[in-house]
């Protein structure tokens, strides 16, 4: 395939209340610099395709359902793109009109930038999971405030050649942190990322009460992406970028260090099985009373603690998980092409 200017990919897996808003301010956004846009399909199982293909967009999906993560959906929209400039949306995200014209200006006046992002605007504060996460990012989260920046959550455009520097756009292997990764891997070849301070896409996110989503990530192995990570940079020199660049990595081990001394308890040398008791329920209240006094209420608190206790578990797992090679290609189905080719609905194209 020839190549163009912009890539657009959306990852999407059952997105079809969303997909096409997402596409619309997409095909706008290309209008005056010219591109593509490609959904990547992880096998949804609603309408999501059906409601793609009014558009002129390429189609590609997952051929294997057991392929999904977040990470490969990514890397799926990568293999069939064609761009000079890729980026990379979720399939419940809108692009904001003129951000990519100032993107593609600050790339060609800065070559030594690989990615470039700009303010991802949640459209969903209600949710508890969304308000600790707002906290978050106003405390903690440099990453999210513009200027150079060690990872563009959220969304960016990237430069192609960059990527190709790399061996690939994403890990297929990732549940979850599939940009950091991305971004260490730019940042270990010498490359930078950027934020500029302007509207790059709205998103509305889960509305899903905040135990519920707990659930959710653990059993589609979102929880896992960390230690999925952290498998993967193993002796890469990445690695010291990892272990530097997440905060929550060294929280989650404090937190399996709290699980072992709470193993402990029964054998110390304390006193008899009422001492011991004692010295058990006060080792495990103590996260709980420590993040109430914090954030001034208990259920914050709670869930807060729940919340580490879960993605904990998920490094553990996700560290053990098999793994596939990333630079491999995924099997996928081309569905749709844009026109001025002719669809080739269904065709399988394993890749």
């Amino acid at each position: 395939m020839s190549s163009c200017r912009v890539s657009i990919v959306i990852k999407a897996l059952n997105e079809e209340d969303n997909v096409a808003a997402a596409i619309e301010s997409c095909l706008a956004a290309l209008k005056d610099v010219g591109g593509e846009v490609i959904l990547a399909d992880s096998a949804s199982t609603d309408g999501t395709v059906q409601a793609a293909s009014r558009f002129p967009v390429r189609i590609v999906q997952l051929a294997r359902a057991a392929d999904r993560s977040c990470g490969a959906g990514p890397q799926l929209g990568w293999q069939h793109s064609r761009g000079e400039y890729v980026y990379i949306m979720d399939g419940d995200m809108k692009m904001v009109p003129g951000f990519l014209e100032q993107a593609l200006a600050f790339l060609a006046q800065h070559p030594e930038i690989a990615g470039v992002g700009g303010r991802v605007v949640e459209l969903n504060n209600d949710s508890l999971e969304y308000r600790e996460r707002g906290e978050r990012s106003a405390k903690s989260e440099a990453h999210r405030t513009p200027g150079q920046v060690d990872r563009l959550d959220g969304g960016g455009l990237y430069r192609r050649v960059a990527i190709e520097e790399t061996g690939y756009f994403s890990d297929r292997n990732l549940h979850s942190y599939e940009e950091f990764d991305l971004a260490v891997r730019l940042r270990s070849l010498g490359w930078k990322l950027w934020r500029m301070p302007v509207d790059a896409v709205t998103h509305f996110g889960h509305d899903a009460p905040p135990y519920q989503l707990l659930v959710r990530r653990w059993r589609s192995r979102y929880a896992c992406g960390l230690g999925e990570l952290v498998r993967g940079a193993v002796g890469q020199p990445r690695m010291k970028l990892v272990f530097r660049g997440l905060r929550e990595l060294r929280l989650y081990l404090a937190v399996l260090a709290w699980w072992a001394v709470l193993l402990s308890v029964p054998v110390w040398p304390v006193g008899g099985t009422p001492a011991r008791a004692i010295t058990f329920a006060a080792i495990a209240a103590a996260p709980f009373a420590a993040m109430a006094w914090r954030k001034r209420s208990l259920s914050r608190a709670t869930y807060s603690v729940v919340s580490w206790c879960v993605q904990a578990a998920g490094l553990v797992r996700g560290f053990f998980a098999p793994r596939h090679s990333p630079r491999a290609l995924i099997p996928s189905i081309v569905i749709q092409e844009p026109q001025p080719a002719a669809p080739r609905q269904g065709q399988a194209q394993y890749s």
